[in-house]
């Protein structure tokens, strides 16, 4: 059995995913299994697999759509390996990926996490540097000259604040990502909430900044989109922040729980998708994003 798994929850575009199934079978190393769960119905799919010939992909179809959250936990309950990559379908992988990552690990054999080099393209795979990924860096990453540990409520404390971490590049030890595995009630904040959950349990992570082998890809949000306006992901997340950081006060990690209750990445985010809202005429998604940005620290029975 290969020692590593990538892990491709699949929906959307054929040519995105087909490209970075590529950049998976690009790796100069070639051991390692690809796992792709495919939650759609795009009919030439199964074909295009079927032709690869390659003894490390798997596909399968899922038999009706699971949804992103389901899907994503299936793709964790199907890995097997010792180390695992659950990467986005439209990502691409540097050709060095995963010669890089193992070399991190032979080095922090104890890491549960590892969040390697990452740069950000648009939808035509264009390096490109946003705000949102400015932001990221400049006020919310933590200072890493090459590589840095981080773990407990000092990394918990710094995500919460804003998440600034590449979810689909990580690369997790695979015993711990199985018995923890994504929350069934989250579906926007569910890659944080994981990475939480995993500190509480002891795990660290590995910071790389030393060499770049992961591309983020980032879409422009089109003014058209519903869900993009409608403020649900911002009644998700104080959800979550509400109910982690009561949970962190108990566990006595108050800067963590502080973090939490702040939000301040999250605050900032719904401030900058307000006048989108107002464009669109999404009043009702205005008024959640609103209330989302200029109010903190409120308990969700206030």
């Amino acid at each position: 059995m290969a020692g590593f798994d990538f892990m491709l929850p699949y929906y959307g575009d054929v040519r995105l995913m087909q490209d970075a199934v590529r950049s998976v079978l690009a790796q100069t190393d070639p051991d390692f299994r690809l796992v792709v769960v495919d939650d759609g119905r795009e009919p030439e799919v199964p074909g295009w697999f079927e032709q690869l010939g390659d003894e490390r992909v798997h596909y399968l179809r899922n038999e009706q759509n699971l949804g992103i959250t389901k899907n994503f936990q299936k793709c964790v309950q199907l890995s097997q390996a010792d180390h695992v990559v659950i990467m986005g379908c439209d990502d691409l992988l540097h050709p060095h990926y995963l010669q890089t990552v193992r070399a991190i690990l032979e080095e922090h054999p104890e890491a549960g996490m590892v969040q390697p080099g990452v740069e950000v393209i648009d939808g035509n795979g264009v390096v490109t540097s946003g705000l949102a990924d400015q932001t990221k860096r400049r006020l919310y990453a933590p200072k890493v000259n090459g590589r840095r540990v981080m773990a407990g409520e000092e990394l918990a404390a710094s995500v919460l604040r804003g998440n600034w971490l590449y979810f689909p590049s990580i690369c997790w030890r695979g015993e711990a990502l199985r018995a923890v595995n994504f929350r069934d009630d989250y579906s926007v904040i569910q890659d944080l909430a994981l990475v939480v959950d995993l500190l509480e349990l002891g795990e660290q992570m590995v910071i790389d900044e030393s060499t770049t082998v992961f591309q983020y890809r980032r879409h422009a949000v089109s003014e058209s989109s519903v869900q993009a306006f409608s403020g649900t992901r911002f009644t998700e997340a104080e959800r979550y922040f509400s109910a982690v950081a009561d949970r962190l006060d108990a566990r006595g990690w108050p800067k963590a729980a502080r973090a939490a209750r702040f939000h301040s990445a999250s605050r900032l985010h719904a401030l900058t998708m307000l006048p989108g809202a107002l464009r669109a005429g999404r009043a009702d998604g205005a008024k959640l994003m609103a209330r989302h940005a200029l109010t903190a620290g409120r308990r969700q029975d206030a």
